[in-house]
């Protein structure tokens, strides 16, 4: 019996029945996924539209993709400048950048996300240092841009402007931005603005400066080019800085800064005030230190003689090898000595690390050992082996070495360097694979040949013998894994290892050295066995034109490369003596000096920067210039002195 004709079963149409009929039983099937494919895909189309005013994004790419999608250029432009934005927040600055250089922004929907963007976009040039970002960033904008921001945003919008043109190496254009701040907002910091602009002007070189200068267009702006340029080049001392500071303030009475000086400028004004006028030198002029003493005293008294400003100062000199330093130093106190330079010996100088405070200051010429207590008053300057072994594990990691030999003679002072290079290595993750020790009697060949490993290479090839029953061709490799050489050594010894680096296959090794490697004068017939060895040595030694080491010769021609050292070391320290509470007090403040770029740290030890040089055709050859390899941007050069 036929089933009833209802909703539930009802007859197919001819016309269905006859095309599923004349169709082949695959194509209908086919057909039936077409379709399913089609209503799912319109179902997920309708049902799963993502609301871009409070999406998320996982991931740039997925915010990327959504703003695809979007027909809108404003609101995809708005929503992936809110995921920049929310990118930033969480410290993904990389994520942020993908999503701010993406063609999204080209062009822009308005002038309102246009400097969303830029705000964005500048916030993470700055947190990844991106300069090259920065600079397209920055490409003719001009120094007012910030006042197209509203009033409670102009000053933040400033100063990251200002931080971006420094990023995109552009410190004069940062700090015309933040002078357009001052004159433009007066509810702006004043002084903090003034620093600020002061600290970024000193990042300019002069002669971009001189250039400036012909350009400048307001009062404002023309005075602190004349600031800058005042205390740019050449560099004067602490005393002319001073002078023409106060100088500059009578001649541009009404600028903002007359009024309210960078914090920097109005301490070394008052700093050059307060140099004290009382000093004793306290060396050894008898005993086993009698010639290190008298070399260093008379490069302090050379200095002193040679100085402008030596008006008025009275220096006393005393034999501090004569009676325990400790009790020395309370009898020149009574004596009132405002400062007291000394002593050499690092035992003396131990006698004061048990005070909490020392009534007068002292500047000590030598380093307390580590764990000493350090008591406030005392600052630390020499020529320590420490100073060097850091030098020579910065200079490898800027040239990309990261694993290294070291060649170090037996003794204290082969223990200081020894512990000074690892302790260098393992703060910069670098590795001394082997350290070497030697005496000087030692048979340099063995000492060779062990350091790079052709000992090794030999019992290898022995082992095999043995275990092959039968002799080996062998040809002596060394070890792979070096970068580089460390020596450690005078001289002498120097010039016959480095011959000996190329006979045992090392010659393909750079070869780093401290100053002990040079005698401080020329002998290119001698010293062609050290051709290519990089070293570290003071600006005494290595540069050509210093008045006070001519005259120097001239009075001790017989002065070895040892004594001139110390010579300079005194000279230092006369202009040290002037300048400790300046370096002590402005952030970034150097001073260059005879033996180096003098820095001071935090615990109050001076910090020596040393010139690298190498030997070529028996003569050393400076590898950079003093000023492209002290120059580091950041230290103002009203702080250099």
């Amino acid at each position: 019996m036929m089933p009833p004709i209802n909703g539930a079963h009802k007859r197919k149409l001819r016309e269905t029945t006859e095309l599923a009929m004349t169709l082949p039983a695959r194509n209908t099937r086919r057909l039936r996924q077409l379709t399913l494919v089609t209503l799912l895909a319109l179902m997920a189309g309708g049902c799963a539209t993502v609301n871009l005013d409070s999406h998320q994004p996982a991931s740039a790419e997925e915010a990327l993709s959504l703003a695809a999608s979007e027909e809108q250029a404003a609101t995809a432009q708005d929503y992936l400048l809110r995921a920049a934005q929310q990118f930033q927040q969480q410290d993904n600055h990389v994520a942020a950048r993908t999503l701010l250089v993406s063609d999204h922004f080209r062009p822009f929907a308005s002038d309102a996300l246009k400097r969303r963007h830029q705000r964005l976009a500048m916030t993470s040039a700055v947190a990844l240092k991106d300069e090259s970002w920065a600079q397209a960033l920055t490409a003719d904008l001009p120094a007012e841009y910030f006042l197209n921001y509203e009033s409670g945003q102009m000053q933040a919008v400033a100063e990251l402007q200002a931080r971006t043109l420094k990023v995109a190496g552009k410190p004069l254009e940062a700090a015309y931005t933040l002078m357009s701040l001052v004159m433009n907002d007066p509810d702006a910091d004043s002084q903090r603005l003034h620093n600020e602009i002061w600290r970024t002007l000193a990042q300019v070189p002069a002669a971009q400066l001189r250039k400036a200068e012909s350009s400048a267009i307001g009062y404002e702006t023309e005075g602190w080019i004349k600031l800058a340029l005042t205390l740019s080049d050449p560099k004067p001392g602490l005393d002319q800085q001073g002078r023409a500071i106060r100088s500059w303030q009578n001649n541009w009475p009404a600028h903002p800064a007359a009024a309210i000086l960078p914090s920097d400028l109005a301490l070394i004004a008052s700093l050059s005030e307060q140099q004290p006028e009382r000093i004793a030198l306290a060396v050894p002029l008898t005993g086993p230190l009698a010639n290190a003493g008298q070399a260093i005293k008379d490069g302090f008294l050379a200095a002193y003689y040679q100085d402008d400003n030596k008006d008025e100062l009275d220096i006393l000199v005393v034999d501090s090898a004569k009676k325990p330093f400790k009790e020395l130093y309370q009898e020149l106190i009574q004596q009132d000595r405002e400062l007291i330079v000394g002593p050499l010996n690092k035992e003396k100088l131990a006698e004061l690390s048990n005070m909490h405070t020392l009534p007068v200051p002292v500047l000590g010429l030598n380093y307390l050992q580590d764990g000493d207590r350090i008591p406030e008053g005392l600052f630390q300057f020499g020529l320590a082996p420490e100073d060097e072994a850091r030098q020579i594990a910065d200079r490898m990691n800027q040239d990309g070495i990261r694993q290294a030999l070291a060649l170090v003679p037996e003794g204290g002072w082969g223990n200081r360097v020894a512990g000074a290079l690892q302790a260098e290595a393992d703060a910069i993750n670098s590795r001394l694979l082997s350290i070497q020790r030697y005496f000087p009697e030692d048979n340099l060949r063995a000492v060779t040949a062990q350091l790079l490993g052709i000992n090794a290479s030999r019992e290898r090839a022995i082992d095999v013998e043995r275990t092959a029953g039968m002799d080996v061709e062998f040809e002596p490799r060394r070890r792979q894994d070096a970068q580089a050489i460390i020596m450690v050594a005078g001289p002498e010894i120097s010039r016959q290892f480095n011959p000996l680096f190329a006979f045992y296959f090392g010659g393909d090794l750079p070869v780093y050295s401290p100053s002990l490697v040079y005698e401080g004068t020329e002998d290119p017939s001698r010293d062609r066995d050290l051709n290519g060895v990089m070293f570290t040595d003071i600006p005494w030694i290595l540069l050509d034109e210093i008045p006070l080491r001519n005259r120097a010769n001239a009075v001790f021609p017989d002065m070895t490369g040892g004594m001139h050292r110390l010579f300079a070391m005194g000279a230092d320290s006369w202009q040290l003596a002037k300048r400790l509470q300046f370096l002590q007090q402005v952030e970034g403040a150097r001073l260059q000096g005879h033996t180096g770029q003098l820095t001071m740290s935090d615990d109050g030890a001076i910090v020596r920067e040393q010139l690298w040089a190498r030997f070529t055709g028996g003569t050393p050859e400076l590898m950079t210039r003093p000023e492209e390899q002290y120059e580091t941007g950041e230290a103002a050069k009203s702080r250099s002195l």
